[in-house]
């Protein structure tokens, strides 16, 4: 990825830890004017891997997230993300931030994985 990804995934983290969600989606508004979805998508794939870490071996990793079916759209979404990313599974990944653009949800989708990254970070921290 471009150095260009990670300071723009770095920038989200510490808007994110500031609570402002605002900035977190300017940042990506910013990122989508640059470089388009596909920098965005890189982003968010880079938060994907701030909360996993190195990820096991391609298809070793089964997620649990009881009741997430019962959860809103943009928690369900950055549960398969996440696990489309400890899984190597790009294809996935790719599926769903398009659903996510098609549904008109990707604004949503990204401040709640920008959130899941901080809370994460956050877990291990303490």
């Amino acid at each position: 990825m471009p150095d260009q990804t990670f300071d723009d995934a770095a920038a989200v983290l510490r808007s994110a830890l500031t609570g402002d969600g605002d900035a977190v989606v300017g940042t990506f508004d910013a990122v989508v004017d640059r470089s388009g979805l596909a920098g965005a998508y890189g982003v968010a794939w880079c938060l994907a891997a701030t909360m996993v870490g190195d990820p096991p071996p391609p298809g070793a990793c089964a997620l649990d997230f009881p009741g997430i079916e019962d959860a809103g759209y943009d928690a369900r979404w950055v549960a398969r993300f996440v696990s489309a990313y400890a899984n190597h599974d790009v294809d996935t990944g790719e599926a769903l931030f398009g659903a996510a653009v098609a549904d008109g949800l990707l604004p949503d989708c990204l401040l709640t994985l920008a959130g899941s990254t901080v809370a994460t970070l956050r877990s291990r921290a303490g």
